[in-house]
């Protein structure tokens, strides 16, 4: 059956490789960036934004919902990092990192759940079977603690919690919420880390090499699974860290 996904931050990177993949699997993929498209394809809608412009956030999903009327699953993908240490870490930085990964993952969440949980209201009536899907992007980063990455750890800090406490609210409208916690994947994101600051944080790993979008597709498979519909407010490590 053809779904309706969101994919935040699709112009590059992991973001664009999961459109991809799943318009090849016949679904319809509508995407978002600060640039323009970077896909051509029948069945992706591409908008031109900010993810922490909460206008143009709401203004993208009643697009998405007047052209096809549900919207299945939300991969919050976007995000943007910085390693700095504490005391030469300027405010800006600090701002610009909470907006995007936390500000910008809440609104997508927050206007994709009411499309969401109206649809799952209106299946109910017709005695339908919902099956909703958010998928957070967190990081091993906050789980293990890195010297450098203070902001973006917490950041990422605060999208576990929302995820768990999310999982609460949205479960009554058959909305499941997960996140995955990858470890470095190469990818612009890490492209200006040191390499000594690579190799410390793989040799904590239980699985001692970088990720790669097969690691990320797999866990997000597993977690929009329709038979996944018990699984909600978890958080997954890739890599074998505990968090």
């Amino acid at each position: 059956m053809k779904k309706v996904f969101v994919i935040t931050g699709s112009r590059k990177g992991i973001g664009k490789d999961l459109a991809a993949y799943y318009l090849q699997k016949g679904h319809i993929v509508c995407g978002c960036a600060r640039g323009a498209s970077s896909i051509s394809h029948r069945d992706y809608r591409h908008f031109e934004l900010d993810v922490s412009d909460e206008g143009a956030v709401v203004e993208m999903v009643k697009s998405i919902k007047k052209e096809f009327g549900k919207i299945d699953v939300l991969l919050n993908n976007a995000g943007i990092a910085s390693m700095n240490h504490l005391l030469l870490t300027p405010l800006v930085s600090v701002k610009n990192i909470f907006s995007t990964n936390v500000f910008g993952s809440f609104l997508f969440i927050r206007e994709c759940a009411k499309i969401m949980s109206a649809t799952h209201l209106k299946n109910k009536r017709q005695h339908l079977d919902s099956h909703f899907r958010i998928v957070n992007f967190a990081t091993i980063a906050t789980a293990l603690r890195l010297e450098g990455e203070a902001i973006y750890a917490a950041s990422k800090a605060a999208i576990i919690n929302l995820t768990q406490i999310g999982a609460k609210e949205l479960a009554p409208f058959g909305i499941t919420i997960n996140a995955i916690a990858p470890t470095p994947v190469p990818t612009d994101l890490i492209k200006n880390v040191p390499k000594d600051k690579i190799d410390a944080l793989l040799a904590q790993q239980a699985i001692k090499r970088l990720g790669n979008f097969t690691d990320v597709l797999h866990t997000i498979e597993f977690f929009i699974d329709e038979k996944s519909d018990f699984i909600t407010g978890q958080t997954l490590f890739l890599g074998g860290v505990n968090a």
